[in-house]
């Protein structure tokens, strides 16, 4: 009597020892598109130095002689005066330090060189930390650095269209952006819906973002809610900005330092610090940044912002 063998179908795990797995590069999920460095004006500078030269207004004013009648020919004099003590802007240094072991970049540098994806990642954090300062900054983000008179409250704390109207009166010429938190935003369109208002859209460095009276609300996680990037919280409070950018328009520029050694992009230099005794490679990685707002209407801010109240659930007036 013949033998009858059993033999099993191959298995997905055996199977797996022989596969070849395709990979992804490392995916950083904290990582923003960054839009505020994208839309921003930016100045490049030599001497890290950027000073604001303003005129003293309102002390020295011109009269203009603006006459038909031949028997008025004294012309009136006088002179335009200057701050005599402008601001200056000093370049700040956003640093660190990437450590790779030889070793493991020499024998696990495929398909993705170990090395370039640690500093490629290294870069993307510098530029998140960029973008923050840019905002937060106690020397120069636009957020503490607005003056008071520049500064408006919401009329029921929930952002309406009422409000970003009243922000336009602040930065009337020629605004560029809003700058808002994406739950800011998703609270003013909630207010445009109940309205039955909805902002259109517009394309602008790539990307598409809805509009109020033309000018883009740019979303950022930057601008904080109860002081979180991501509140778990359905309430909290936050601000929306409204900016006048360039320096032609004497609006908010942002500056960087050019010709820096080992520059990989704007301002943003990585540099190797060599192999120690380990095997351990080091490289630097630094960006040199500010902000300088040029005049004081070139920047407003709506300021507590709640963006947590919905409407079906409130008795607050329209």
């Amino acid at each position: 009597m013949a033998e009858k063998t059993k033999i099993n179908a191959l298995g997905r795990i055996a199977a797996y020892q022989l596969a070849n797995v395709t990979k992804t590069p490392p995916q950083f999920g904290s990582l923003t598109p960054k839009w505020i460095t994208r839309v921003l004006e930016f100045k490049g500078l030599e001497s890290g130095i950027y000073r604001v030269n303003r005129v003293a207004e309102g002390e020295t004013p011109l009269d203009v002689l603006c006459s038909q009648d031949p028997k008025k020919v004294e012309i009136p004099q006088g002179f335009v005066d200057y701050v005599p003590k402008p601001r200056e802007y000093q370049l700040s240094s956003i640093s660190t330090i990437i450590n790779v072991d030889t070793k493991i970049a020499d024998v696990y540098s495929s398909p993705y060189d170990q090395t370039q994806e640690q500093i490629k990642l290294a870069i993307e954090s510098l530029k998140e930390r960029q973008e923050s300062q840019i905002i937060n900054s106690d020397d120069y983000g636009l957020l503490k650095n607005a003056v008071d008179s520049q500064r408006i409250q919401t009329r029921y704390g929930r952002p309406m269209p009422d409000d970003l109207d009243e922000l336009i009166t602040k930065v009337w010429k020629e605004p560029s952006f809003f700058l808002a938190h994406p739950r800011a935003i998703a609270a003013f369109e909630r207010e445009c819906t109940r309205r039955g208002v909805p902002p259109v859209t517009v394309h602008i460095a790539g990307g598409v973002f809805i509009a109020w009276r033309g000018i883009p609300l740019i979303p950022t996680d930057k601008l904080f809610v109860d002081g979180l990037k991501t509140p778990k919280a359905k309430t909290g409070k936050t601000n929306i900005l409204l900016v006048r950018t360039g320096e032609a328009k004497r609006g908010v520029v942002g500056l960087y330092q050019t010709g820096v050694p080992g520059e990989q992009s704007r301002g943003l230099s990585v540099r190797f610090r060599g192999i120690d005794d380990n095997g351990v490679a080091s490289y630097l990685l630094s960006v040199y940044c500010s902000a300088a707002i040029l005049a004081d209407d070139a920047v407003a801010v709506l300021e507590d912002v709640e963006v947590g109240d919905y409407y079906e659930y409130t008795q607050q007036p329209v």
